[in-house]
């Protein structure tokens, strides 16, 4: 029969090493996400108010097309020339032929300016098209 040895068992011991590493983990993560999430918003767009507006949460997949006072064009954050636009919006919807698509144009934009980026979306075969607006205040 064996007796057991109380003494000769220790105290158990905790790691914190596993632990340490998880939030770290967890940091670096976040911040990375964080950075993602606000690429668009850095941009100078002041977007027009609508009483019919309704936040709503964006795909992970969504294209964002933004339309700048003087016309400039950025899709995603990176700022396009009008003539690579188009590709672009090509090779996305050879990827994904739905892939939602929201044009932001600042509230001092030409209306032609902002057609222009739909009628390329209609060229590259994009359809599921939306404005982006903001709430009233």
């Amino acid at each position: 029969m064996r007796i057991r040895d109380d003494d000769a068992l220790g105290e158990p011991e905790f790691s914190m090493a596993p632990l340490i590493d998880v939030v770290f983990q967890m940091l670096i993560f976040f911040l990375v996400a964080t950075s993602w999430a606000s690429r668009e918003q850095s941009l100078d767009v002041e977007l027009p108010e609508a009483s019919t507006a309704v936040a709503k949460s964006a795909p992970a997949d969504e294209l964002v097309i933004d339309v700048q006072r003087d016309g400039t064009v950025a899709l995603s954050g990176r700022v396009l020339a009008r003539s690579e636009l188009g590709g672009a919006l090509v090779a996305a919807a050879r990827a994904n032929p739905r892939i939602p698509v929201t044009i932001r144009g600042d509230r001092f934009v030409h209306h032609e300016d902002v057609v222009a980026v739909m009628d390329a979306c209609g060229q590259a075969g994009l359809s599921n098209l939306a404005i982006g607006t903001l709430e009233p205040r």
